[in-house]
This record gives structure tokens, sequence and C-alpha cells, in this order.
């Protein structure tokens, strides 16, 4: 069995004609300089780079593309791929069945995609930055990252900034995203249609929208941070059997948007500081919602339909403006909480409201409201409320607001 190779290429040298030689699983060692090419890697091996090398595309097609399995890019600053979104031109992109590809450690820069992964399983993009076309606008940028019809990928520690969306997700199962850092873009994440995916560890922030989950199932979704987003933090939108729990979601303009969920548990969230803190609409059934705390939200939930939502269940939820009482010491609130009243949707229709909110006129009708049905209208009901939040740094978060 004959041993992998290391060739060293250098500055002025042929870099795709040191591909065309190498052996299968071959190591190509790129040294630092600069080097204009539109590669082509259409067999197994590494392209490695030494201090940093740049190789750029020269602003046409495709920098790199991978039509091989098994190929590692490391250590490489990755630039100027062509413009045309018809074309899809990427920094790197993976063609189908480019299976086991590695990306680590890489700076792609100015290109249209970052990365285009399509229809490759068991990929790993891991501790890469990745930013667009800065100076396109938003609907003329590609994605930092976009994944479509693969499995088993794992994406891992990337730094994504100033593209469409940082990452957009589309039929694609059983992966793992952790740890990343998505910023600046139309969406930090745009998902479809993708099953039997972790999302955990990651921060979504001064994007549009945050985290958009739609049409999905079985997902995980824990332990994230989503602030600062113009519009939402988590969008939850035809979501069916997942789970959402220990995510931070502050100053948002929405902090969760929920619509036609149904069987997603959602516990243990810190909702701080949005200007509305859940926001639903119709179809949101079978869910369970429980141990949540709602901090500080202009409107903690805004909810229009024509029946009761129960939240709670048996461990309830923490909400900053409950005003009910604890006789027997236990830590739950003897009286439901009721998230939406007369006031909270007189309020909506006319926001100057806002302005007499503390006077005792609207805190009167308030109590009206509450001592006569016929004036009560639907709301989310938490039968357990929590005296006191588990969460004792909350309020670092307060403040992170959408700049400008």
């Amino acid at each position: 069995m004959l041993h992998a190779a290391t060739v060293a290429v250098r500055p002025g040298q042929d870099l795709q004609a040191a591909i065309a030689s190498a052996a299968p699983d071959d190591v190509i060692e790129v040294q630092r300089g600069h080097y204009r090419a539109n590669l082509r890697i259409d067999k197994p091996l590494t392209l490695r780079g030494i201090d940093r090398p740049t190789i750029s595309g020269g602003n046409l097609g495709d920098t790199i593309r991978v039509t091989a399995t098994d190929v590692t890019i490391e250590g490489l600053i990755v630039r100027d791929s062509g413009s045309s979104l018809q074309d899809q031109n990427a920094g790197i992109y993976l063609y189908p069945g480019s299976d086991r590809a590695v990306v680590q450690h890489c700076d792609l820069t100015y290109n249209l995609f970052g990365l285009w992964v399509e229809k490759v399983n068991d990929v790993r993009i891991e501790g890469n930055t990745i930013t667009g076309k800065r100076d396109f606008d938003s609907a003329r940028r590609g994605n930092g990252i976009q994944l479509y019809n693969s499995q088993r990928a794992q994406i891992l520690d990337n730094n994504i900034s100033f593209v469409r969306d940082a990452m957009y997700v589309d039929v694609s199962h059983h992966a793992v995203f952790r740890g990343n850092k998505l910023h600046h873009s139309r969406y930090g994440t745009h998902y479809m249609t993708s099953y039997y995916n972790l999302w955990e560890g990651n921060d979504t922030y001064y994007n549009r929208g945050g985290l958009a989950l739609m049409e999905v199932r079985e997902q995980t979704v824990r332990g994230n941070r989503a602030w600062g987003n113009a519009d939402h933090g988590i969008m939850l939108r035809s979501v069916q059997d997942s789970v959402v729990e220990d995510n931070v979601v502050a100053g948002n303009q929405r902090g969760f948007f929920i619509y036609d969920v149904e069987y997603v548990t959602l516990r243990r969230n810190l909702v701080v500081d949005n200007f509305v803190g859940a926001h639903l609409s119709a179809g949101v059934i079978h869910n369970v919602v429980e141990g949540n705390e709602f901090i500080g939200n202009r409107e903690q939930v805004r909810y229009v339909g024509t029946k009761d939502v129960a939240w709670g269940g048996k461990v309830g939820n923490y909400w900053s403006n409950y005003i009910g009482w604890d006789r027997d010491g236990n830590g739950i609130g003897d009286v439901p909480y009721e998230a939406n009243d007369m006031v909270d949707r007189l309020t909506w229709r006319y926001p100057a409201m806002k302005l007499l909110m503390a006077s005792p006129a609207v805190q009167a009708l308030r109590l009206v409201g509450q001592q006569f049905p016929v004036l009560r209208v639907p709301s989310v009901v938490d039968a357990h409320p929590h005296m006191h939040p588990e969460h004792t740094n909350w309020s670092s978060w307060r403040g992170k607001y959408f700049p400008g």
C-alpha cells in the first residue's frame, strides 16, 4: 500500500496542475501567498494552507469546486467568487456526491455564497469565518452556508455575517448546528423542511430575523441566544414534535413568533426585554409551555384567538407583571395569570393608550374586565404562575436591541 505524499506549492506555481498530478489522498500544502485560480478538485485529497494563503476566483464562477469524496480544505483564505445567483457562484461549492468533505478554519470572504453544499452526506464545516459581498444589497447577496438535501452534516463554530441568510437549510436531516455566530444578515438561519436536527449553543443577533424554523419536525433547539434582531428572535412556523428549551431570547421586536405549532415543548427559556415576548397566531395547540420566564417585555404575549390557550401545565411559568398573591408561600401564585385582557386589546388598537397605563382609570378598567366575564377576551392562561424567577442574571440581557 502506498503512503500519501505531501506536495508543497509556492507562489508562482500552478496550483491546479498540482491538484491534477496528485494521487488520491495526497496532501497539497499551499504556502503563504496570493493565487489566482478557479480550482477543481476531482479526487480525494487534502488542500492545506500554510500561514493563510489566499485563493482568489477573480470574481468569476466558483473559487473552489469539489466533485470527489473525502476532500479536506483547511487554513485558506478563499475569496472573490462570481456574482451570478442563477449559477449559484460560491467560494467553495461541494457538488452532489462530495461525501465526507471537511472545510475547516478557512476565511471565505467576498463570495456570493460562502459555501454551497448540495446532496452531500456527512460533511463537516467547522471554525470558518464567512462574509459576503458587503457592497451588494441584501437581495443580490447569496447565503453564508447553503445546505440542501444533505444528511448528517455538522456545522460547528462558524462566524457568518453580511450575507443574505447566514445559513439556509433545506431538506437536510440528522444534522448538528452548534456554536455558530450568525449576525448582520437578513435571517440568521432560514430553515425549512428539515427533520431530526439539533440546534444548540448558537448566537443569532443583529439580523432582521433570528432563527426561522418553518415546516419542520423532530427538532431540538437548546441553549441558544437570539438577541437584538429587528423582527423575531425565534420563529416557529408549522413545527411539530419538537423541543425548544434553555434558550435566551432578548431585545427583539418579537421574542418568539409561534404560528401553526403543535406537540411542541417550550421550557426553561428566558424571554426578556422584547417588545413582544411571544406572538401567537393560528393553530397553536397541544403544546407544553412551562418553566419559562417572561421578564420586562413591553407586551408579554400577543394573542388573538377565539378561546383560551392553557400554558403552564403542572409547572407554570414566571411572569414579571403578575400581580397575584401566594398565601401559602409555596412559590406559586394563587390566581391564574392571564396574558391578555381588555386593556391589552385596547392598547393594540389604540397605541396612544400606553401613555396612560399607570393611571388609576386604566387600572380600574383592567379590574372591571376581570370581574365581568362578558368583557373578558380569550387569553393565554397560566394556572400556576411562579412568584420568583430562577434566572439570576436576567438583567444582563436588558437593552440588547437592534442597532439604529
